[in-house]
């Protein structure tokens, strides 16, 4: 009877040791963003955006995260972001080059919206796990009887927590 636990015994060990291993491997990052942001419903404006950000780095280039900006256009237009990102390698170079995409919640004047957003953009490093990310952002925001389009261009600080 003993003889058949030591092998489940011994896996479960194994699977634990194994997911331990894999979610040490992630990095988390946090930082804040601001820049130029463009939210056309019904005419198009101009406005500021800022808000803070958070990521998970999972390896392999691979990373997912979300943003919640504010912007100042009329309504004060507020988007809370999910999104993925995917790191491009370039050999011999410290910069870091990444393109995305996702979703987002949009509260606006008439309720929640639901929209997209696409983009890309590179991240700068300037100390020991601190970036300065640059990108620019844009899609469709599903409103209610008018079109609207989103565009930002955004710039920030990053830290990845050790």
């Amino acid at each position: 009877m003993r003889r058949k636990w030591v092998p489940i015994v011994i896996w479960a060990c194994v699977a634990i040791l194994g997911y331990q291993e894999s979610f040490a491997q992630q990095q988390y990052s946090v930082g804040g963003r601001a820049g130029l942001s463009i939210f056309s419903s019904g005419g198009s404006s101009a406005g500021l955006q800022i808000g803070p950000t958070f990521d998970i780095n999972f390896g392999g280039g691979k990373i997912a995260g979300t943003d919640f900006n504010i912007n100042t256009q009329d309504g004060t237009p507020i988007e809370w972001a999910y999104y993925f990102k995917y790191l491009i390698d370039v050999s011999r170079s410290d910069i870091i080059p990444f393109v995305n995409g996702g979703f987002s919640l949009w509260f606006y004047t008439g309720g929640p919206y639901f929209g997209f957003r696409f983009g890309g953009g590179a991240y700068f490093p300037i100390a020991k796990n601190i970036s300065i990310p640059a990108d620019i952002q844009l899609g469709p925001v599903f409103t209610s009887g008018s079109s609207t389009f989103y565009f930002a261009m955004t710039s920030g600080i990053r830290y990845t927590l050790p």
